[in-house]
């Protein structure tokens, strides 16, 4: 969200799911941070739970004392890119101030130190301005204020002579995202030794390694592959050979939490190590490394997963690793790693195509390079076949997708609710004009089969000509006409019958899907149900809209680790953190009425879970009418003991109600975001055989939909049966 900053104001982007629109905010210096729009934004970040992070917390706390030993000058940076929504890449920058503070306590300094040179003093650098408040906040609660000089600025800004007197001695940071580099690491750390810093400057941390290990799995492959995946017999190829490779995930690696699929992978090889990195000296670029590594096992290389170790200090005495579980058995000296965190996890690289078959004891050559931000990696045998590949494709029509999706469009399941959807539909009349809502490929696709004389709009808001183009190309390969198939600006906050030659729209459609929002809160999607109700006076009076409804469902779950990870803070290796929770978006111990934010969440993902009640349904939302506020409640009862830390919410749609066709999100299905909404504190529950008075047997759910701001408000009451 932020793009633009002075000194003492900053614009702020405010986006509005519901509609796709956006608006600058001016943020000042002044402003109260927990009013803020932004205290959202941070609310649904990962700092809390980089914070939860305790092994995380003592091990730069152990590196810090162990490298400032003396009066000197510290300088805490942190990383220097802002994504679109204002959301820091990975949440690692100076940030409340704790490493800062944890210097500031090692070299003893006095309260007159900020403003008094810069021996004996330490620097803390931060570019958002909502986090500098949130910082000045916390340093003031712990009397650090006139200890730590705060910097509105990103490194790459700081000049010697101007923000700071003298180049640092040490240099404390955490430019770290679950790649590595993606936070900016390199760049900070060259422009950091160029300008910032001391010939031989000491560092915390004192190197970071690049793990990686050859895996098979059906599941990851299908999250990239769609070509080799599509063999559904519905008769429609979102990928035909000769645009193999335009329809595809963008190749880079993904964050994911490995060990939610240790059941169901295969290792094919020991660990091994790509790339070193070390932050006491000036990094290169750009760097490559070829590999040779043995085969454990049969099978098919479909990705790579990899992870890092941090290296704290000089000696290499104090470690922390984003290793998976199965490699945190074997490598017993290693913190960070036996328990689970969601600001860092392993990231996975996808094997093109089909992936590599190897055999055992095979010898498998991998090339690795990174750049300044991100790894890559290549098979050297895959390699040699894409190069013979005739169908390469056209970068003027590549569409990129997420893994999600890519899968989504493979399941078969799935895309035989859609067409028997539409065929259900598309029967019952002679349709004129059909209105595809969303950024569905699929959909747009499916009615050029399906239809005899198809007239469509497309409203394609996020993919727009990309999206078009594609279809052009497929329309040309599969010799069907685009001629009444129209994109209209998405932008245009009426749309007119012109577009449609003064005819009525028939058929109105989505899957739900928006590119771009696959990552936030499920109702995010009832955008579908705005657009519905914008064009109301083009609709048909007997208009046909698919989904005809969405289900708001509800389960009731035990949560440990996510729980644990957005509890409330109080002391942090001996600092208050207290003043940050309610901006933060803590869980527990808050003042009345504040409560933890909704958390967009793929609970497949979340650590330990489990169900404690059936799934429920809260309340229906009706897409044959306009869209409206609405409200509904239900009262749950457990069928298992636990400990419940939420609600775990989705949207189920309704594609056919007369033929009970159904596509469920729920936490049983991988592919799709659900919302959690966490409690205060954890309730022990049971079922109604259960005669402790203190246990809840069951828990009445009230949930209210304000269809102005898009907003979903939860509350509830456990009690017995």
């Amino acid at each position: 969200m932020a793009s633009e900053s002075t000194q003492n104001r900053m614009f702020q982007l405010s986006f509005n799911s519901l509609t796709g629109n956006s608006e600058w905010i001016v943020v000042d210096e002044y402003d109260d941070v927990s009013n803020l729009p932004s205290a959202v934004d941070l609310a649904t970040t990962s700092y809390l739970d980089m914070l939860n992070d305790s092994e995380r917390n003592k091990a730069y706390r152990l590196a810090i004392e162990k490298t400032v030993t003396r009066p000197c000058h510290v300088l805490d940076i942190g990383n220097i890119n802002i994504s679109f929504f204002g959301v820091m890449d990975g949440m690692s920058s100076a940030g409340t101030g704790l490493l800062s503070m944890m210097a500031a306590r090692a070299m003893r300094i006095s309260d007159q130190a900020v403003g008094s040179g810069d021996r004996g003093s330490v620097t803390a650098c931060e570019s958002y301005l909502p986090m500098v408040k949130l910082m000045r906040k916390v340093l003031r609660q712990n009397g650090m204020e006139r200890k730590i000089k705060v910097i509105n600025k990103r490194s790459d800004e700081l000049n010697i002579g101007v923000d700071i007197n003298t180049r640092a001695d040490i240099l404390v940071s955490e430019i770290l995202d679950s790649e590595l580099l993606g936070e900016g690491l390199i760049p900070t750390l060259q422009h950091a030794h160029d300008e910032l810093l001391v010939k031989s400057p000491q560092t915390v941390p004192y190197r970071a390694t690049i793990y990686g290990q050859f895996v098979e799995s059906e599941f990851l492959w299908k999250l990239h592959d769609l070509y080799n995946n599509e063999v559904c017999s519905d008769g429609i190829r979102l990928v035909p050979t000769e645009l193999k490779g335009n329809l595809q995930v963008k190749s880079q690696q993904y964050p994911m939490h490995c060990d939610s699929l240790r059941e169901e992978i295969k290792l094919l090889s020991e660990p091994f190590k790509i790339f070193e990195i070390d932050f006491w000296k000036r990094p290169e670029s750009h760097e490559e490394a070829a590999l040779h590594i043995k085969a454990t096992d049969g099978g098919r290389v479909h990705a790579i997963v990899s992870w890092w170790v941090l290296q704290l200090d000089k000696e290499g005495t104090i470690f922390y690793s984003t290793a998976p579980r199965w490699i945190k058995g074997l490598w017993t000296d290693l913190s960070g790693g036996g328990h689970w965190c969601d600001h860092w996890k392993q990231c996975v690289w996808f094997v093109p195509g089909k992936g590599l078959s190897v055999s055992k004891d095979e010898i498998v050559q991998l090339h690795a390079a990174h750049s300044d931000t991100s790894i890559s990696y290549q098979l050297e045998s895959l390699r040699q076949t894409n190069e013979g590949d005739c169908y390469s494709h056209r970068k003027d029509i590549e569409l990129t997708l997420s893994p999600e999706k890519i899968a989504t469009y493979s399941d078969c399941n799935w895309r035989h609710s859609m067409i028997t959807t539409l065929e259900h539909a598309l029967c019952k009349r002679d349709f004129q004009y059909c209105f595809v809502a969303d950024d569905s490929v699929f959909l747009a696709t499916a009615l050029t089969h399906l239809c005899k004389t198809p007239h469509a709009m497309l409203l394609f808001p996020g993919l727009r000509q990309k999206g078009f183009h594609y279809l052009q190309a497929l329309a040309k390969i599969n010799q069907f006409s685009l001629h009444d198939f129209k994109l209209l600006d998405h932008r245009q906050d009426c749309t007119l019958m012109q577009d449609t030659a003064e005819k009525k729209v028939d058929l109105f459609v989505g899957e739900p899907f928006y590119y771009g929002c696959e990552t936030q809160l499920p109702w995010t999607n009832l955008r579908f149900w705005k657009e519905r109700t914008r064009i109301e006076g083009m609709l048909s009076s007997d208009a046909q809209v698919v989904p005809c409804k969405g289900i708001l469902r509800v389960c009731v779950m035990s949560l440990p680790d996510l729980w644990r990870s957005r509890c409330s803070l109080t002391d942090i290796e001996g600092f208050d953190h207290s003043v940050v929770n309610a901006v933060l978006g803590a869980c527990g111990n808050l003042p009345s009425p504040q409560e933890g934010p909704m958390l967009p969440c793929s609970i497949w993902q979340c650590g330990e879970t489990m169900e404690l009640s059936e799934h429920f349904t809260l309340m229906e939302f009706d897409f044959s009418k306009p869209m409206s506020s609405c409200s509904g409640e239900t009262k749950v009862e457990f069928i298992k003991s636990g400990i419940c830390h939420g609600f775990v919410i989705w949207i189920d749609w309704l594609l056919d109600a007369q033929n009970d066709i159904m596509v469920s999100t729920g936490p049983d299905h991988r592919l799709w975001r659900q919302g959690v909404k966490l409690l205060a504190e954890p309730v022990t529950v049971g079922n109604h055989g259960v005669k402790h008075s203190e246990v809840s047997t069951l828990v009445d759910i009230k949930a209210v939909f304000d269809s102005s701001a898009g907003e979903l408000l939860i509350e509830h009451a456990f009690g017995r049966l």
